[in-house]
Parts: structure tokens; C-alpha cells; sequence
């Protein structure tokens, strides 16, 4: 008998791994950098009632809070990036924490500025932009504020927000049990080989060829989640209340209405899209139909749901993805092309690498004085190749925000974040589709578009599902506990799969505990809305419509100095009606298609 093992990040090549060097050279620099945090966040008092003094005495006090906020942010970064890539440091660990106080303790002491930008009132702000010009920049801040003034409290209360977002973060814990102390079983193939269950192995053991592989990842990965099922629960609770206190505290009427109204997004969007899901779930039921057939299997499985439909595996290094996610996004322009080739061979930006210690997932990250950093485990595979182009649509979405616009807008909203990352996927798999005629691969191709959806437009708006419901409980003050989670969790998922797949209750149900997502109020649906999205704009640049590659450009470049929709709208695609949705469905519908007349 054999075991695969996972390595040590001591042992994985340099190259493997993102350039942290690029924010700070050494800990050395990073200590430095978090002393001046601290040492001049209090100077920012000191403007405390003066800002209706004049114009420029609030564009002294914007730029002095701006570049400590800039500061901060990156010595946050930094450190969650460090802490990522290996859990079991405890000096990360410490980093973190210190990171993560820095940009609170600069938020609490620029508690006091939203307020008393209201008490100025917004005609005299408008004429202090005429009056000096270096202003005229916060027009739409100021316009979003002036929107939003209702849910703005005292400086007082807003001291006490800000002060409160430290100990009111449930992920952390969350974070330290999941990644570093849930401890999982062993895999098992059916020749008695032994395969490492781990948070960067999971995505490549459930789409192993071996069934009992999958199997036995899937259930001891379940396992160890149900084992601490009251423990994450009550994390899960707590992370319900923070968002209903905030949303209290600001005077919204739910935490749903906290989620999207600072964005300017109505509900209906949020309904619209749960609506749409329910009504096409026999689209869903098709599928699995289809996929047991492809298969040559009596019942599918839950973990036969990512099964591979060729015994061949398609083998993709890291650089041949590379090369052919280049060549999907060449509708685009040599630079967006050359900017995203030397992210990620030149400049590091990925941290590609399997090691123990490596936190769940995938993700991009940075700030707006960093470069984009994107975690992974690449695993050689068609899904990994996907993976690699969804995270580089959010790094690229960064990257133009941040060079485009000025710091007060340099970021995104979460409600677009997810469009550029889909779109990426769209365009690379509608390139290799058309390129790649061998029947292998493109079964593999229809595997990995399955997967994306899978993920995105089946367990996201299911979880968002019972994220709202739970939401709800809550908000009512109704009792929750695990059973109620899993319980609910699992009546939403057996919806979905209607009659086709053969399922364990408790295993399903315990999916919600497998998603850091959960933590972020109301965030998951946003991967649904973002796929409609993606998918809208990718066809207006594939059939070649006239201006739809600039349009798609001036949307990255536009970062949060317009409204997610207005942008959104302004790239060619409406979200506040349901057709995005619809036909997003129309677009799966289709993939379902293509592999049941492939497998006939």
C-alpha cells in the first residue's frame, strides 16, 4: 500500500509561490510600517470639528486619513497573505492579528468624519468642489453619502461600529478550526493506496477516477465538519447576530437591505435570482440524468457529481494554462493579454503551490498599493485551469480599478467582483471549445464548465437560500442550532436534486459549514447574479459586437466610481430585471445538451 503525501511549504519551489516581497521586503519593513500606523493614527483627532473649518482643511484631513488607511491596508494584507499559505506559523498567526487591529484602530479613528461631512451639508460640499478642485474627486463618495445618510450614526456610535468590527469577526475562529485543526481521514482507492484529505487536496480527491477515492474523501471530509458541528454552528450564529446588530445599528430594516443598499442594489435583484433558480431546477435534474448515463452508473452518487466521464485524465501544466487563458482573452487587447502573461509568470502573483497548511479554497487579494495576489493549489488539471481564470478575472478587475482610478475608488464592489472572474471562464472555455476538437477534451471541457456552474449557479443560490432563511430565523428570534442548520441546509440541497441523486442527509446538510463565504453577510448569491452577468457581456465580445471589448475595459476601469449596476449597465448588461438570470440558464441548458448528444 502507498500514500500520497502533501509537502511542507518549506518544500515547494520558490516559483510556486506569490512574491510577498513586493509589499514589504522583510517582517522587518512590515513591523515598521504597522509602528507608523500606530504611532500616527492619533494625529487624525486632531481634525475632529474642524473639518467644516474650510475646503482645505478637509482635503489636508482626506489626504493625511488616505495614506493611513493605505498603510494599514497593507500591512493587513501582507499578513493575511502570510497566514494563508501556511496556518500552522504562529508568528503568521500574531501578524494577522496585528494587521487586522491597524486598519480598525484607523477606521475607529476615522469614525467621526462621515458625520461631520454631513453636518457641513452637502450644497456647501458642492460648492467647496468648485472652490477647490482636488475635491471634486469625492463628488460621488459625497453623492453616496448623501444617499445613504439615514444609516450614518453620530461620530460616537460610529467610533463604537468601528471599534466593534475586531471582536464581531466570527471567520477567525472559524478559520483557525477549519484550516488548521479539523483533522480528516485518510482517502482510500479500491487498491488500498492512501490519499492525504486536506483543504488544498479536497478539490482534486473528488474529481479522482476512482470512486472510492471520492467517496471516502467526500465522506471523511464531511465527517470532520459534522464531528465539530455545534462548535461551527455556534461560530455560524454569532456571524447572523453581527449582521443583524450592524444592520440595526444603522437603521436598516433587515440584513439583507444592510448587504445591498450601500451599492445601491435593490432586493428584487436578490429575489429575482432565487426565483429564476427555483423555477429552472428540472434543468439541474436533467443533468444528473445525463451525467449517471454518461457514467454507465445505475444511481449517481453525491460524490459522483464532479466524477471524471473519461478514464483519461487531461493533464494542463501550470504554463500551458497559462498560455491558452491568454489566448481566450485576446478579444481584449495585447495589453490586458501581456499585463495578466506577467502576472503569472514574471511577477508572482500566484501562489500555486500544494502544501500543508494551506488554507481551503482560492482566492485574489491586494490593495490598491499592492499587486494583485491569487491563491490556488494548482493541481494540473482542466478545473485548476478554470480556477486560474476566475481569480485572474478578479486580480485583472483590481489591477484596472487600482490604476485608473484614484484611492477613494479604487476598489469594487461585491456585487461586480464576481462578473470579471466568470467572464474570464466564459471566454477561455467559448476559445477552447472552438480549438480543441478532441472528443476527450472536450468532454473534459463540459466536465470543467459543469464544475463552474456546479459551484456557482447550484450550491451558491442554495446557500443563499438558507442564508436568508437562517437570516431570518435569526432576525425573529427564532431558535437555531446545528440540527436546525443541517437540517434546512439539507431540505434546500434535496430540492436540487430531486429524485436523480443518491445522497447521505447529515452530509449534504453540513455543506453550509464548508464555505468561509457564510461570513460575509450575504454574499454567495452574488456568484449567480456575477455568472449571468459574465455570461452576457463574454457574448457580446465573442459575436463581435462594436464597442464591446472597450465597453468591458471601461467596466474593470471604473472601480467604485460608479454604482455596481450603473457600471454594469454602462458594459451592456441590466441585473435589476431577470433575463441575465434567464438566460444564464438558457446558457447551462445548453452545455447539458451538448454533452448528452456527445455521449449518445
Amino acid at each position: 500500500m502507498s500514500k500520497t503525501t502533501i509537502p511542507d511549504r518549506k518544500e515547494v519551489p520558490i516559483e510556486e509561490t506569490w512574491n510577498l516581497e513586493s509589499i514589504f521586503p522583510t517582517v522587518a519593513d512590515w513591523e515598521a510600517a504597522l509602528k507608523e500606523v500606530e504611532q500616527k493614527t492619533p494625529e487624525l483627532a486632531k481634525y475632529q470639528g474642524r473639518l467644516r473649518e474650510s475646503p482645505q482643511t478637509l482635503l489636508e484631513y482626506l489626504k493625511k486619513a488616505e495614506y493611513l488607511n493605505r498603510l494599514a491596508l497593507k500591512v493587513m494584507v501582507y499578513a493575511g497573505l502570510d497566514i494563508s499559505t501556511d496556518v500552522s506559523v504562529p508568528e503568521a498567526t500574531a501578524r494577522m492579528g496585528q494587521g487586522r487591529s491597524a486598519i480598525i484602530k484607523v477606521a475607529a479613528a476615522r469614525a467621526f468624519d462621515d458625520p461631520e461631512l454631513m453636518t457641513i451639508g452637502f450644497p456647501k460640499l458642492k460648492e467647496w468642489m468648485l472652490e477647490e478642485p482636488e475635491l471634486a474627486i469625492y463628488a460621488h463618495y459625497f453623492d453616496n453619502l448623501e444617499r445613504e445618510a439615514v444609516h450614518v450614526r453620530s461620530a460616537e456610535v460610529e467610533e463604537v461600529l468601528a471599534m466593534a468590527f475586531e471582536p464581531m469577526q466570527p471567520n477567525a475562529p472559524y478559520s483557525a478550526l477549519t484550516d488548521s485543526e479539523l483533522r480528516f481521514k485518510p482517502a482510500i482507492s479500491s487498491k488500498g493506496d492512501e490519499y492525504d484529505v486536506g483543504q488544498s487536496s479536497i478539490d482534486s480527491l473528488i474529481t479522482h477516477v476512482d470512486q472510492e477515492v471520492r467517496r471516502t474523501a467526500y465522506e471523511n471530509y464531511a465527517d470532520a465538519y459534522l464531528a465539530f458541528k455545534d462548535t461551527i454552528a455556534g461560530i455560524q450564529t454569532m456571524a447572523f447576530q453581527r449582521d443583524i446588530f450592524n444592520s440595526r445599528a444603522r437603521r436598516y430594516k433587515s440584513s439583507l437591505e444592510a448587504s445591498m443598499s450601500p451599492s445601491n442594489i435593490p432586493e428584487e435583484v436578490f429575489q429575482n435570482l432565487i426565483n429564476v433558480f427555483k423555477t429552472n431546477l428540472p434543468t439541474w435534474h436533467k443533468y444528473w440524468r445525463v451525467r449517471r448515463k454518461a457514467l454507465g452508473y445505475d444511481q449517481l452518487k453525491v460524490y459522483d457529481i464532479k466524477a471524471p466521464l473519461s478514464d483519461e485524465k487531461v493533464v494542463i501544466p501550470y504554463n500551458q494554462s497559462v498560455d491558452w487563458i491568454c489566448a481566450g482573452m485576446a478579444p481584449l487587447g495585447e495589453q490586458y493579454v501581456q499585463i495578466l502573461r506577467d502576472g503569472c509568470t514574471k511577477d508572482r502573483w500566484v501562489d500555486r503551490a500544494l502544501n500543508k497548511g494551506k488554507r481551503q479554497g482560492a482566492f485574489s487579494w491586494g490593495t490598491y498599493d499592492t499587486q494583485p495576489f491569487i491563491m490556488m493549489s494548482y493541481a494540473n488539471d482542466i478545473f485548476d485551469l478554470s480556477i486560474l481564470a476566475h481569480e485572474l478575472g478578479h486580480s485583472m478587475h483590481s489591477y484596472y480599478s487600482r490604476k485608473n482610478q484614484p484611492f477613494v475608488y479604487g476598489n469594487y464592489s461585491m456585487f461586480v467582483a464576481e462578473v470579471a472572474s466568470n467572464f474570464n471562464q466564459a471566454m477561455v472555455r467559448d476559445y477552447l471549445f472552438k480549438h480543441n476538437s478532441d472528443p476527450k477534451f472536450q468532454l473534459a471541457l463540459i466536465e470543467e464548465a459543469m464544475s463552474n456552474y456546479h459551484r456557482y449557479f447550484f450550491i451558491m443560490p442554495t446557500l443563499a437560500r438558507w442564508e436568508l432563511e437562517m437570516h431570518q430565523r435569526v432576525e425573529k428570534g427564532q431558535p437555531v442550532n446545528a440540527a436546525i442548520y443541517i437540517d434546512r441546509c439539507a431540505e434546500f440541497f434535496m430540492e436540487g436534486y430531486g429524485d436523480e441523486v443518491i445522497y447521505d442527509r447529515d452530509r449534504i446538510g453540513i455543506t453550509w459549514a464548508q464555505f468561509g463565504h457564510m461570513y460575509m453577510n450575504y454574499y454567495v448569491y452574488n456568484y449567480a447574479t456575477g455568472i449571468s452577468g459574465a455570461h452576457a457581456l463574454a457574448d457580446r465580445v465573442l459575436s463581435g459586437e462594436e464597442g464591446a471589448a472597450d465597453d468591458y475595459l471601461a467596466f474593470l476601469k471604473a472601480g467604485n466610481s460608479k454604482y455596481p449596476l450603473d457600471a454594469l449597465k454602462m458594459a451592456g448588461v441590466d441585473l435589476t430585471n431577470p433575463e441575465p438570470v434567464e438566460k444564464a440558464f438558457g446558457v447551462l441548458g445548453d452545455i447539458v445538451d451538448r454533452l448528452e448528444s456527445l455521449i449518445s
